[in-house]
């Protein structure tokens, strides 16, 4: 379809359903934008979703895939066919072992004091349990106490029914933490913060109890809520106790059904869960695929609403800054262009990356250096470079006030706890340097050298390693269900507290160890870790870099 095709067939929706402005959440009030141009400074956030037709001249809608270039240089190499196949393999195998051995000894599923009723919990998910999760299930959710800093005491547990139940041996182990999102090195148990958060609980007590809209908001909230705008630049923030409800419960609030979102495949758990709620029409496009998306937007923005034909209410483009699970870093300032062309908001989730990126530590925003009215909703979360707990959205004032008044996270859920509200105040001013003194360039400094050195003597020994060269999550692809737990089980023997996933989190064939980089590691600890996977990648021979460099060859640190 030609350009021209394409802006006749826009106008002959507009002659049928104008594309003039778009309605607020739960209520009818229309705003009319002011020029072609979004203007970012407006007090309402609600603009047109109208395309600029101008820029399309010259080129057509191909319902072949966009190549873009800087997301291939983000997804890496593919692992081996090789591996590919034995991991589907061995999957089968386990699945079709599970299969015979249920056929001949069924699995009791009757409910106690419930003769005759359905039973609850029979499916797919509860074989999957029993066949392929339990027998490696001492590879997750192990207990540790102290302070996940640079280095954490692992508790270790054991099991005497084939990893049904486990029971702590009363054996604790030191260990370099590699899997915690400890970015900057604020969980301490010493220091500026900890003292803070101290004097919070004396003054303040432990907790509010109470709803932010009841009586859970003092001081402390309104000042933490104004630094964070100071820090990301915006105009207001609006901050939660619970960053997965940060997603999950104020997404809701923003669009509903006849709104359009455009989300990225590899997006977490609690945007998707958000979108679910809100029940307006996801369209997935490839992982940080500009093109594509470019593509899928216009396509959907041509068609309209899939029943009516009609024009979007509102569009969003959801992202994340860092994707976890992949280490890979969203190229803004092309989704902003494309934002811009088509109207359309611009959700960029932070949680990853504020305090990670950018020379000041303000996120991708700062990272790419764009300006952040350019971003229509930023939202993050305070468990990662802040060593703390809860999210936060920002943005225009007209937004947060809209939040304020309709977020379920603000009405029924319960205040941030004082202490960490201000955790987060001291450790926020230390990078922002409000305490008079580098310490938070210095961390800054100090995880970038880290994430640098380490990155380069895993090539170096041939690992492949997923995402972009300054994220601080480093997944190693090419891991299968037996590698991946061998690889944690031996790694917690030798004292590296480390994470690996697996499927359902992944794909099959995309099992990896998630190794997450702070400021707060030294050289020893790099290379203590470092030598432990040189040895162990030689034992599984999971050495799948086609470029890797001399392993003997020194970096600086």
């Amino acid at each position: 379809m030609k350009a021209e095709d394409i802006i006749n067939r826009i106008n002959l929706i507009e002659k049928k359903a104008p594309l003039n402005g778009c309605l607020l959440p739960h209520n009818k009030t229309k705003f009319t934008p002011s020029g072609p141009k979004h203007n970012s400074t407006s007090n309402s956030f609600i603009s047109s979703v109208k395309p600029d037709c101008s820029k399309l001249k010259g080129l057509e809608v191909s319902s072949v895939p966009y190549v873009d270039k800087h997301a291939e240089e983000l997804r890496g190499e593919d692992i081996p066919l090789h591996v590919a196949f034995f991991t589907f393999l061995s999957y089968g195998v386990l699945l079709l072992v599970g299969y015979i051995k249920e056929f001949f000894s069924p699995p009791s599923s009757k409910e106690r004091h419930r003769e005759d009723y359905v039973p609850l919990f029979v499916g797919f998910e509860s074989f999957y349990f029993r066949n392929v999760y339990r027998p490696i299930s001492d590879c997750f959710c192990r207990p540790i106490c102290g302070v996940p800093g640079e280095r954490m005491t692992v508790l270790e547990r054991t099991s005497h029914n084939n990893n049904w139940d486990h029971v702590l041996t009363g054996r604790k182990i030191d260990s370099i933490n590699v899997g915690s999102y400890n970015y900057l090195g604020f969980a301490e148990k010493t220091g500026p913060c900890h003292d803070a958060a101290a004097r919070a609980i004396s003054s303040l007590g432990v907790a509010v109890a109470s709803a932010r809209t009841e009586m859970g908001t003092l001081e402390i909230h309104h000042e933490l809520e104004a630094l964070t705008a100071e820090f990301v630049g915006t105009e207001d923030a609006i901050t939660f106790g619970m960053g997965f409800a940060t997603n999950a419960l104020n997404l809701p609030s923003l669009m509903g059904p006849g709104c359009l979102v455009l989300s990225d495949e590899c997006n977490h758990a609690s945007l998707i869960l958000g979108l679910r709620l809100s029940g307006a029409t996801v369209k997935v496009f490839r992982h940080n695929d500009c093109n594509d998306l470019e593509r899928r937007i216009r396509r959907a923005i041509i068609d309209g609403h899939p029943r009516t034909r009609r024009p979007w209410k509102k569009v969003f483009i959801i992202v994340e800054g860092i994707y976890s699970m992949e280490g890979s870093i969203c190229n803004l300032p092309r989704l902003i262009e494309i934002k811009k062309k088509y109207k359309a908001y611009l959700y960029v989730d932070e949680a990853h990356s504020i305090g990670a990126l950018g020379p000041r530590g303000r996120g991708v925003v700062d990272y790419h250096n764009c300006d952040p009215k350019d971003v229509d909703i930023l939202m993050g979360t305070f468990t990662k470079s802040f060593a703390a707990a809860g999210g936060y959205i920002a943005g225009s004032k007209a937004l947060i006030q809209h939040l304020r008044m309709s977020s379920d996270a603000q009405h029924y859920a319960s205040a941030m706890a004082p202490a960490v509200a201000q955790q987060i105040i001291t450790s926020m001013s230390i990078i922002m340097g409000k305490d008079g003194t580098d310490e938070g360039q210095r961390r800054l400094r100090a995880l970038k050298r880290n994430i640098a050195y380490f990155r380069k003597h895993m090539e170096n020994r041939g690992f492949l390693l997923f995402g972009d060269p300054d994220s601080p999550v480093m997944p190693l692809l090419g891991l299968p269900k037996g590698p991946l737990s061998f690889l944690v089980r031996e790694l917690s023997n030798r004292g590296v507290a480390s994470v690996g996933v697996g499927f359902p989190a992944t794909k099959i064939t995309g099992a990896r160890m998630r190794f997450c980089l702070s400021a707060g590691h030294d050289k020893q600890s790099l290379d203590e870790v470092l030598k432990h996977l040189n040895e162990l990648g030689d034992v599984l021979c999971c050495k799948y870099n086609k470029h890797k460099g001399r392993a003997d060859l020194q970096i600086e640190w």
